[in-house]
C-alpha cells in the first residue's frame, strides 16, 4: 500500500520571516499571502519558532479596554512578553515543532494532536525548511475518489497483501467501505478490517463476512 507522505501534501512555497522582521509587517504577509501563520527562519532557513494570528492577537488582548467594560484577562509572564513583542522573534510560538518529508500522514496527525499545534514546518537532514504541512493539508487524502480507494483495497490489500482471490466483496462509498463475501477462517476478518482502516481516505469500515472455520474458538479438554 502506498501510504501518503508529508511531502507529497505539505506546501512547497511558504511564505516564512527572518527573527528581525516587526509587527506589522508580519499582519501584512498573513493578510497578502492569504495564511494564518509563518516560520521564522534563521539565516541558514532553519525554523525557529511559528508566528500565527493568534501570536499576534495577543498584542490586542493585552492592551485595556477604553470604554471599562471589558476587564483586563490575566496574562502569564510569556504572554506579557508575547503582548509587548516587536518583533518575530518575541513573538514567535518557540520551539518550531517539524515534520520530515518522509512521514505518514499518521505520524504526522499524531505529532499534531500531541503538540496542540495547527501546522508544522517540514524540514529536510540539515534542519532547513522544506514546507509546511497544515491540518487542510492531512484532510486532502479524504479527497480520494471511492474508486480510488476500491482498487487499492483489491490490489493491495486483498490481492497482494492477503492473497484472496474476489472471494470478498468492496464497495466504497464517500470514503466508507464495505466488505462482504467469505473467507475460509474467521481469524482473517479483523486482518482484513485493519489493513483496510490504513488505507488513505477510508472514513470507516464495516464488514459482513462470512467464514467457513471458526479458528479462533477456544478448544476445551477434558479428562
Amino acid at each position: 500500500m502506498h501510504h501518503r507522505t508529508v511531502g507529497e501534501l505539505m506546501t512547497r512555497n511558504v511564505v516564512r520571516v527572518r527573527r528581525d522582521v516587526p509587527f506589522k509587517e508580519i499582519v501584512r504577509l498573513l493578510a497578502e499571502n492569504d495564511v494564518t501563520a509563518v516560520p521564522v527562519v534563521d539565516e541558514l532557513d532553519r525554523p525557529m519558532g511559528v508566528v500565527s494570528e493568534a501570536d499576534l492577537l495577543r498584542k490586542s488582548s493585552g492592551q485595556s479596554d477604553p470604554s471599562g467594560r471589558v476587564p483586563m484577562p490575566h496574562l502569564e509572564a510569556w504572554e506579557r512578553a508575547k503582548a509587548e513583542g516587536a518583533c518575530a522573534e518575541e513573538l514567535m510560538s518557540a520551539p518550531a515543532v517539524c515534520a520530515r518529508p518522509e512521514w505518514t500522514v499518521v505520524e504526522a496527525a499524531r505529532l499534531m494532536a500531541v503538540q496542540n499545534v495547527k501546522r508544522l514546518p517540514v524540514v529536510d537532514e540539515a534542519d532547513r525548511l522544506q514546507g509546511i504541512l497544515g491540518r487542510s493539508d492531512l484532510l486532502r487524502i479524504f479527497l480520494r475518489r471511492d474508486d480510488a480507494i476500491r482498487d487499492e483495497i483489491n490490489r493491495d490489500v486483498l490481492h497482494l497483501t492477503m492473497r484472496l482471490g474476489p472471494s470478498v466483496t468492496v464497495e466504497v462509498d464517500e470514503g466508507q467501505v464495505t466488505l462482504g463475501g467469505s473467507v475460509d477462517v474467521r481469524s482473517l476478518i479483523p486482518i482484513i478490517v485493519r489493513l483496510c482502516r490504513s488505507v488513505d481516505g477510508v472514513v470507516s469500515v464495516s464488514e459482513h463476512i462470512t467464514f467457513r472455520t471458526d479458528d479462533t474458538a477456544s478448544s476445551t479438554s477434558g479428562t
